[in-house]
């Protein structure tokens, strides 16, 4: 109903995606303990540190302040993103908390949850291409697709579309990785040298440690060898 009636565009929209990769960075700057998250579609999930003792561990201070920081980043970004669009009434956001017993089983659950985006991007991709491009109603496009594999949806995209899945934007088929990772940022500042009455400006390199977006695959090992540091003991 949301994006309904806030005109969001069909299957994807770029501005609510980066929306919401803003208000889950928001979330991590004020909640340092956050170790990597993943969004795709309107869900993110942030993963803490595994020796995290941030508000002593209770479960519902981790709730609400995740919740409560994401949807008023959401408010206060909004204008940001969707120039011409007014924010018609206040959005609300759900969580859940959920204690993973070992790496593996969180590894599964980020796997999971990429799985799932490639799939339910995969189907909308073709559906809306149905509705939008051929005059079908949702509910013919729906029938069309019913029972059908990835390889069918490929199959109608490119023969019908002239539209080559795995050429679609990453973020759509992978979702959006947050991290920290340090980056150099090259500043202007003005110093007064010795010696000279007048100052000068000079560019400074700072290193900063932010948290930057990816369009990777998680599901593999690669990535984890890339940043071992997430799941480090001591991180």
């Amino acid at each position: 109903r949301f994006s309904e009636q806030h005109e969001f565009k069909k299957p994807n929209d770029d501005r609510a995606l980066h929306l919401m990769t803003k208000c889950a960075q928001t979330v991590m700057q004020e909640l340092e303990d956050i170790a990597i998250a993943y969004g795709q579609s309107d869900e993110y999930s942030f993963v803490f540190k595994k020796k995290s003792r941030w508000f002593k561990r209770r479960a519902s201070k981790f709730m609400t302040h995740v919740v409560s920081q994401f949807a008023s980043s959401y408010v206060f970004y909004w204008k940001d993103y969707f120039k011409d669009q007014q924010l018609l009434y206040p959005p609300g956001f759900d969580g859940r908390i959920v204690l993973y017993p070992s790496n593996q089983n969180l590894k599964d659950y980020l796997s999971w949850r990429q799985a799932d985006c490639h799939i339910n991007n995969l189907y909308n991709t073709v559906f809306w291409m149905l509705v939008q491009r051929s005059g079908l109603t949702p509910v013919e496009a729906q029938v069309r697709l019913q029972g059908t594999l990835a390889g069918d949806k490929n199959e109608i995209l490119f023969s019908e579309f002239n539209i080559n899945y795995n050429n679609e934007p990453l973020m759509y088929r992978k979702g959006t990785v947050l991290i920290w990772q340090k980056i150099n940022e090259v500043m202007t500042k003005k110093i007064k040298l010795p010696k000279e009455t007048e100052e000068k400006e000079v560019e400074v390199t700072r290193t900063r440690t932010k948290v930057v977006p990816l369009h990777c695959d998680i599901i593999g090992d690669q990535f984890w060898e890339e940043y071992p540091e997430i799941l480090a003991e001591d991180s």
